[in-house]
């Protein structure tokens, strides 16, 4: 006679992975309960009123998506419009103090051949545009992978050859197998076209061009592999539209959904305390799987609160907790400020990722002072203005008054910089370091047209490392829940078991990964949710469930 569970699976945290992983699974009829350590749900993926008094909902953590699969969208019936930036990015040139800069549109190639003859590199613009070539060659053969069962190395790289051109072999070893400073520095001149292409593989990742470990190699190609073109859409109403279509999807599909649910500890075996109600007491709940949806030293807290063994994943590279390395900045403005550079709009300018003390050489002096323990100056940041593609985050008021929202994001502030520092020190050092950066390519002081709440105080709110593993459990405040792994296995690692395939396994059978923190993990995605769905679905029919 068998164990009877109380649910056929439960799910651990609930962000946007840990709804996706609960619609499929409820959807082929399983019993699933998913229990959130917040009042809402989505982690990440959230909207918020940040500024009190101000009708404005703000995609507080996370941001743009562009991994989010339109399969996802269909199969779990999501109500959903990412709408497309009608211009890529705007670089200010810090040779000229920011009077010329590089505007790379979407589809006016003559006005991109015009910026970059502007900045006096016409001839990276030919090779700007290889790049992005060679690069598709990669990243539209593999996308498609990315909700499949795991390929092995040489079967993905056999497979990026067979579907490329005859430089296909060359592409892949410069993107992968090579330090990615190597080829950006072989096939460009100009210092900011370089540093352009380079924070592809520095977004949210302290690393360096040339490190030895590939882990800006596997960010870059985790920045360019969406949707095959790499392209970063803004969700229409914010981050929050994303994550409640998911919880009304999982609902929908007959999940049940508990926040201020707070998990305590787990067991191989199934059994998951948590702590619950006003006031908190402690329930069990059984369940033949166990998915997590939090970080892996976070399910290691919750194993050894039980007794058992850390289940930190095996044979993969992003095992170890690697420290985040960002600041995001939140601003409010009266309107967009104006630019040291007449020949740009700002509408323009701030309609794509607007990068800031970003060319080659600043990002590397910006690193050299992070190691010597410093916040760099200037800190290379880029901006994204939300509400140039999607007003619709704000009151008919703020939009007819000309307001607009900035999410800044500094590049370069490794967790540990801030160790030892009081928190709000540190908030006020790197808001500091970050509107500065602004300044120094903008015509007019920031301060000027951020927005004010009744209160009078300013309309900023700054998102640390700290804050990130504080509020939202992010180990050492990195957004990708540790280090990114390759979108395949190395030839020799175990694929024997479902989990295995599907890049969520454990050190135990039971407990499957199924947030950032699985194989193909990281922004949001839904594919940690998605593949850990899908191993228990394909272990469940190989067992005859």
């Amino acid at each position: 006679m068998g164990v009877a569970y109380d649910y056929d699976v439960v799910i651990v945290g609930g962000g946007h992975n840990a709804l996706v992983a609960a619609a499929y699974l409820g959807r082929a009829g399983k019993s699933v309960l998913v229990l959130e350590r917040l009042s809402q749900v989505g982690g990440a993926a959230v909207s918020a009123e940040a500024f009190p008094g101000v009708d404005a909902r703000l995609s507080r953590y996370s941001y743009l998506v562009s991994l989010l699969p339109p399969r996802i969208i269909d199969d779990l019936g999501l109500h959903l419009t990412l709408a497309r930036r009608r211009v890529s990015s705007y670089t200010p040139d810090p040779a000229t103090g920011g009077e010329t800069g590089l505007l790379v549109t979407v589809d006016d190639d003559a006005r991109t051949a015009e910026s970059f003859a502007a900045i006096g590199a016409p001839d990276d613009a030919r090779q700007f545009d290889l790049f992005s070539e060679d690069c598709r060659q990669l990243t539209e053969t593999l996308w498609p992978t990315l909700m499949e069962p795991l390929l092995t190395r040489s079967e993905a790289r056999d497979r990026v050859i067979a579907g490329g051109d005859a430089r296909a072999d060359e592409v892949w070893d410069a993107m992968i197998e090579q330090p990615i400073g190597a080829v950006i520095e072989r096939t460009h001149e100009n210092d900011l076209v370089r540093g352009v292409l380079l924070t592809d593989a520095l977004i949210g990742t302290f690393a360096g061009a040339f490190d030895e470990d590939l882990e800006q190699n596997r960010c870059f190609l985790y920045h360019l592999i969406g949707q095959g073109d790499g392209r970063w859409d803004v969700p229409v109403g914010g981050m929050g539209a994303v994550s409640g279509e998911l919880a009304l999807a999982a609902r929908r599909e007959g999940a049940s959904i508990r926040t201020d649910a707070e998990v305590i500890a787990v067991t191989p075996d199934g059994r998951v305390r948590f702590l619950e109600g006003a006031p908190r007491e402690e329930r069990t709940v059984t369940a033949r799987w166990v998915l997590s949806g939090v970080s892996t030293p976070t399910l290691d807290a919750l194993l050894d609160a039980s007794g058992f063994e850390r289940t930190a994943r095996t044979g993969t590279p992003g095992g170890h907790p690697r420290e985040g390395s960002q600041v995001k900045v939140n601003l409010m403005l009266t309107r967009l400020p104006r630019l040291k550079d007449e020949s740009v709009r700002p509408e323009e300018a701030f309609a794509g990722t607007f990068h800031i003390n970003e060319s080659w050489s600043q990002l590397e002096e910006a690193r050299q002072q992070a190691l010597a323990g410093s916040i760099p100056s200037p800190l290379p940041c880029e901006i994204y203005c939300h509400t140039l593609t999607d007003p619709s985050i704000l009151s008919e008021e703020l939009q007819a008054s000309g307001a607009h929202t900035l999410t800044v994001f500094g590049l370069h502030v490794p967790d540990h910089l801030l160790d030892g520092m009081d928190e709000g020190d540190a908030r006020a050092a790197l808001t500091r370091a970050v509107l500065e950066s602004l300044d120094s390519v903008l015509a007019e002081p920031i301060e000027d047209v951020i927005m004010r709440d009744p209160s009078g105080a300013l309309c900023v709110e700054t998102k640390t490392t700290k804050d990130l593993d504080h509020i939202l459990g992010l180990p050492k405040g990195n957004i990708f829940h540790g280090g990114l792994d390759w979108p395949f296995l190395e030839d020799d690692e175990p694929r024997e078991t479902p989990a295995q395939r599907w890049g969520v396994s454990t050190g135990h059978d039971r407990i499957l990964l199924c947030g950032s923190g699985a194989r193909r993990g990281g922004a949001v995605s839904g594919l940690g949710g998605h593949n850990a769905a899908m191993a228990v679905l394909e272990a469940d029919t190989t067992a005859g469930r």
